[in-house]
């Protein structure tokens, strides 16, 4: 397989796809590892196995009506395989092996016939403590914007997976790249005042466009240099509701075709009015309890 990812939104060409089955019983509220799940655990509406299923084979459905080949992992019984995107990510022609959270390294077992597809060769393993995933990176040609946390409380929150040290290593494989850190507000508990992963408050579309939430960086002036980059009329400010809600996480088939949830209804007629979008509607609001959404679900391979 030849791998090809320089940006977010060429056109797709394959793709991998968590696995929503054998999800087994909901972790315990000391055992979540993420704000929006902590929430939905404490609320007793933690989505079920059934919902996941339903909601992922209509994105499935999606992807193969634009003829996207879409790979999934192997199943392990009483496992969350749902988000792909923690457990490695594609930039340029290299694949990268995220150093996830120690309650999901099992996971990366399920993806070893999609590793050896892609070829040992064209595979980065990070040091053990560089500690990064898929969600905290954002490949935009020649720029990577990474989230990370530079806190000194790094080690103490559950929600920080992204660490400096994997950002001075990515420098060192992508010398080309202009690599941009951006540091992103922790929480292990409140969803509404952290943010898990970059994708969560910030999303290029299109071929100059993003979404993005402002109140998701430490520093005001990370999310200034983004506006700089794409231009204050090309992005489409979130509320916190809808940073929430999960807006910015949508997924990108084309520069003109993305699939979103259908109830950020703003966004979608802002997308399709105003910038001219294709919107693909589907339903993601059971997955979104577990703190991501249709990013988070994927694992780009292949875009043109």
């Amino acid at each position: 397989m030849n791998l090809n990812i320089t940006n977010e939104t060429s056109k797709l060409k394959s793709v991998v796809l968590g696995m929503p089955n054998s999800m087994g019983h909901p972790h315990s509220l000391e055992d979540s590892y993420d704000a929006k799940s902590y929430q939905s655990l404490q609320n007793g509406i933690y989505p079920t196995e059934d919902h996941i299923v339903q909601e992922m084979t209509e994105f499935e459905k999606i992807l193969r009506k634009h003829d996207v080949e879409v790979f999934r992992p192997n199943l392990i019984n009483d496992y969350n395989q749902v988000f792909a995107r923690d457990v490695a990510f594609v930039i340029d022609d290299k694949m990268i092996i995220s150093n996830i959270i120690q309650d999901r390294y099992d996971e990366q077992d399920a993806y070893r016939k999609i590793f050896a597809r892609v070829g040992w060769k064209k595979i980065i393993n990070l040091p053990d403590t560089a500690h990064i995933e898929g969600g905290d990176v954002i490949v935009w040609n020649d720029f990577l914007f990474i989230g990370t946390c530079f806190s000194e409380d790094y080690r103490n929150f559950k929600t920080a997976r992204t660490n400096e040290y994997a950002i001075e290593v990515l420098k060192e494989y992508f010398p080309k790249k202009r690599i941009i850190d951006l540091e992103l507000k922790k929480n292990d508990i409140d969803p509404y005042q952290g943010i898990l992963h970059l994708d969560c408050t910030f999303n290029p579309i299109g071929t100059d466009k993003c979404i993005i939430y402002k109140d998701g960086f430490v520093d005001e002036s990370d999310y200034r240099l983004l506006i700089d980059i794409f231009g204050e009329e090309n992005c489409f400010h979130v509320t916190q509701q809808e940073m929430f809600e999960m807006n910015p996480n949508i997924f990108s088939i084309s520069p003109e075709i993305v699939v979103s949830d259908s109830s950020f209804t703003r966004m979608n007629d802002h997308l399709r009015n105003e910038w001219g979008m294709t919107v693909e509607e589907i339903t993601y609001r059971e997955i979104s309890k577990m703190g991501g959404l249709l990013r988070c679900s994927t694992l780009p391979l292949v875009r043109e």
